[in-house]
């Protein structure tokens, strides 16, 4: 499954006015992280619904190494959001864990 189609998946389930946050990504080793699509998002297109090219990615649970070029605050890399980041290099850190 791509990182377009887990949010779009996710997002079906939400029937609310404002589009909730989906679910964090647990990969199976263990490393999670919190990909979002939508107009309140750091993404492009900044709309509810994609595909998109670009997606925000935050609170990592160890330091992406493949996405570091987009945090928000180096200092406190998992505790920080990371803007416009490309999908492929999202679908590349999942794949490596």
């Amino acid at each position: 499954m791509t990182v377009n189609e887990y949010i779009m998946r996710e997002r079906a389930k939400d029937n609310s006015e404002y589009p909730r946050p989906v679910p964090r990504i647990e990969c199976v080793d263990g490393f999670s992280i919190s990909v979002q699509g939508s107009e309140y998002s750091y993404c492009s297109p900044r709309e509810n619904i994609g595909p998109w090219y670009q997606v925000e990615c935050g609170y990592p649970s160890a330091i992406p190494t493949e996405i570091m070029d987009y945090v928000e605050d180096s200092d406190n890399p998992t505790g920080t959001v990371y803007g416009y980041v490309p999908i492929e290099l999202v679908e590349l850190l999942i794949a490596n864990h």
